[in-house]
């Protein structure tokens, strides 16, 4: 409870503190339950995307495995693909929240070693590893948008706890203890008055 000057003007100041306090919290009350859905949705998607990954992993390094028993260890025809620097990772705005999201060159994807000395088992396990980089794109983009909204969830709860358990509590008390200090004055000048009546009319 704050040390207010028991005034009408005071009471007024804090009873109009008291209700945006009110409304921030069904503010944050709010965001906090669109977070929260949105970071379920978010979770289930991660979790396929993450089955999907092993899937094709497990795929990806068979064929890379019959790859090196046709052809011999394939780390030199590998050495032959180039880099790949072109993702690029912009943030957009959910509820204050800063996601981000990641953008890719989908075109088609190229073969990119000779074909003289190789073979399909090659040529598979190379498709399915970009299918893996793809999905694990996919993957980190989910994950670090849960994170975010996550930390976000945090820090609303935090302050919509905050608003119910202090602030809103320590407001009520301060208009209850301003009120009975008002009241109990005008009693006071209640009594006060009628006694100078009294004396007047003697």
């Amino acid at each position: 409870m704050s040390a207010a000057i028991p005034t009408k003007g005071n009471l007024i100041a804090i009873k109009r503190s008291l209700e945006l306090a009110r409304q921030g919290y069904d503010l944050m009350d709010k965001k906090r339950n669109i977070l929260v859905h949105e970071m379920m949705g978010l979770i289930d998607r991660a979790s396929e995307v993450q089955q999907q990954i092993d899937v094709v992993f497990r795929e990806a390094y068979a064929s890379l495995q019959m790859a090196n028993i046709t052809l011999g260890f394939c780390d030199q025809i590998a050495a032959a693909v180039p880099v790949d620097d072109s993702i690029s990772v912009r943030l957009r705005s959910v509820m204050g929240v800063e996601i981000p999201s990641i953008t890719k060159d989908e075109s088609q994807p190229q073969i990119e070693y000779g074909l003289a000395e190789t073979n399909s088992q090659l040529d598979d396990a190379y498709l399915k590893f970009i299918r893996v980089k793809k999905l694990s794109r996919t993957l980190a983009e989910l994950e670090n948008t849960i994170y975010r909204l996550a930390y976000a969830v945090i820090k609303t709860q935090k302050r919509a706890n905050a608003l119910q358990n202090i602030i809103i509590p320590g407001q009520t008390a301060d208009i209850k203890s301003i009120t009975e200090a008002l009241e109990e004055k005008d009693r006071e000048d209640y009594a006060r008055l009628k006694v100078i009546k009294d004396k007047i009319h003697q």
